[in-house]
């Protein structure tokens, strides 16, 4: 497994901008309509649904060639389109993504697959699907065909994104994997048929529980079961390798002469699905079209995944993103709330990221040496202003130069678990310096929270914090509670001792 420790990391992720991948699949239009209800029809027992807003964004196949964009590789995209509204408006929204070269063929016996999600606070009401999944005529197929003949010598690695709709019909299959392995591309599959057949000649398939069990009658809900699921799949398509994705119990790596790799679910929160096997293979397919090899790419598609579901509708994930997922996996176990210790730079990121969310990021600082209520009044109030709370802690060297000799009374290491475990803190910080000034700068956080024995002008960083847009916060003081007068208490008790 990769871990924070691994010098080449940075390296591995970067070399996702090399990728090169060709996507053929059933695309379509993720269309999202936002609301409010209140009240039930008087006509009948249904909700009133209050229109407030909508937006679309690529699905299906086209997601995915958008998460590969959003990696920093190169996607060609082939699919299937109506002569429709529907489709002018999907191919636009393709063009946004400058790595993406979209090859649409378009058919004028089906429309362009429409998915409409109707929303509630950021809950599905209703999904309506306007689609066709009629296999596309023979036009359709030679056009595609064509098109991948044309694209493929450019190609490091083949995506197939079958939703079934019927744009990957088994004489294109045919033809993808008799050219593919013709000029020794790997061909990764996202599955939705159960007759796996079809898919003879990929390379790997990525199936989910649900289509793991449609498939092969097994549901792949231990290890175990995962094992002997994909050992049938395997056999069944052909495929050198399987990679079960499980939820939130991770992922399953079957290859063919090699022992079973189960992967630790990286999932802290989930707040939508959507896309997620989009994310999986195209973080994998770029991965492998850079030359990482498949147990490397599965590591890497299964903290994409984990990054997306924690985020609204159909998602991807960023380099930034990924790197700092795959820097905690390794030391900090996948439960909600985890917090963790970062160096300044991967402080800066986090913090970006974070507000890439949507999420207001606060920040304080102190010694933290002898906990006592004061500090947790100062961090309750401080959590409950931002959606996360960065803690810069002072080094032992820095208390000492701040506090004398004597302190700190508790080491650096013990003062940043004991914050860690506090559900108030999601990140800390250890930093050398007198004043946190430089850490500031570095994570630039929204709100800057301070106890009120300071004024906003004392407060260090303010003036950058405030010049920035953000906000500075003084919290209340409990009186008579603070370190030192903790530690005059403990040196009495001592000598009346």
């Amino acid at each position: 497994m990769l871990t924070a420790a691994a010098p080449d990391l940075a390296t591995r992720v970067k070399a996702l901008t090399y990728s090169r991948v060709l996507c053929v699949g059933d695309v379509m239009m993720d269309r999202y309509v936002e609301g409010h209800v209140s009240r039930i029809s008087p006509e009948s027992a249904a909700p009133v649904f209050i229109y407030r807003a909508e937006h679309v964004l690529p699905g299906g196949a086209a997601n995915v060639a958008r998460n590969i964009s959003a990696l920093g590789g190169q996607c060609t995209l082939i699919g299937v389109i109506g002569d429709d509204v529907a489709a002018t408006t999907l191919v636009d929204c393709i063009s946004k993504y400058g790595d993406v070269n979209s090859v649409m063929v378009v058919s004028d016996d089906r429309p362009t697959t429409v998915k409409t999600r109707y929303e509630v606070r950021g809950h599905h009401l209703l999904r309506v699907d306007h689609e066709a999944t009629f296999p596309v005529p023979k036009a359709c197929e030679d056009a595609c065909i064509a098109a991948i003949v044309e694209h493929l010598p450019a190609h490091d690695v083949v995506v197939l994104s079958d939703y079934d709709k019927g744009v990957l019909t088994e004489r294109l299959l045919g033809e993808v994997m008799k050219r593919a392995q013709a000029l020794n591309k790997p061909v990764i599959v996202d599955p939705k048929s159960s007759n796996l057949g079809k898919y003879a000649g990929a390379s790997i398939m990525t199936p989910n529980a649900n289509e793991t069990r449609q498939a092969c009658g097994i549901y792949p809900d231990t290890d175990e079961k995962a094992e002997a699921a994909a050992t049938l799949y395997m056999d069944a398509s052909q495929a050198q390798a399987v990679l079960i994705t499980r939820g939130e119990q991770g992922m399953t790596l079957v290859s063919r002469g090699k022992p079973a790799v189960h992967i630790c679910s990286q999932v802290s929160e989930v707040f939508d699905v959507v896309g997620a096997g989009d994310t999986v293979v195209a973080t994998l397919g770029a991965a492998i079209a850079c030359g990482h090899d498949i147990g490397t790419a599965a590591q890497f598609a299964n903290a994409a995944a984990g990054i997306v579901v924690g985020k609204r509708g159909t998602a991807t994930t960023s380099p930034d993103e990924l790197m700092l997922a795959l820097e905690n996996q390794g030391e900090h176990p996948s439960r909600k709330g985890t917090p963790i210790m970062l160096k300044r730079e991967e402080a800066a990121r986090y913090a970006r990221i974070r507000r890439m969310e949507g999420k207001i990021v606060g920040f304080t600082n102190g010694c933290f040496d002898i906990l006592h209520p004061g500090h947790i009044s100062l961090l309750k109030f401080a959590r409950a202003h931002c959606d996360c709370l960065i803690v810069g802690l002072n080094s032992d060297a820095s208390v000492t130069r701040l506090k004398g000799p004597s302190r700190p009374i508790n080491v650096e290491s013990d003062r940043s678990i004991v914050l860690s475990a506090l559900g108030t803190v999601d990140a800390v910080v250890i930093f050398e310096e007198e004043t946190p000034l430089d850490l500031v700068k570095a994570v630039m956080p929204d709100i800057l929270i301070k106890g009120a024995d300071y004024t906003i002008e004392t407060v260090v960083g303010a003036d950058v914090v405030l010049a920035n847009g953000g906000k500075v916060l003084l919290a209340p003081l409990v009186p008579g509670k603070n370190s030192t007068t903790t530690i005059e208490r403990l040196k009495l008790a001592q000598s009346d001792a």
